[in-house]
């Protein structure tokens, strides 16, 4: 999976804030929207699409989507 299509299906995991916003280099614990339910859904997106099991631990770990996407690609390996 390249990066765009990660942050897309990153940005899926949230109702209220406009796709537009979310760029790899996006601090998405700073969204308003951002709760222990996002990250959940964020680790069932990266179960789903990717194939890929993440922790809560690791998420509150990264910063950016960025980081989000290079451990699931870290794990992929």
């Amino acid at each position: 999976m390249d990066i765009n299509q990660f942050v897309q299906d990153f940005a899926d995991c949230f109702d209220d804030t406009d796709a537009s916003e979310f760029t790899p280099e996006l601090n998405f614990k700073q969204l308003e929207e951002w709760s222990s339910l996002s990250g959940l859904g964020i680790i069932a997106m990266c179960k789903k699409k990717c194939g890929i099991k993440i922790t809560g631990a690791e998420i509150m770990e990264a910063d950016t989507i960025k980081d989000v996407y290079d451990l699931v690609m870290s794990k992929a390996n």
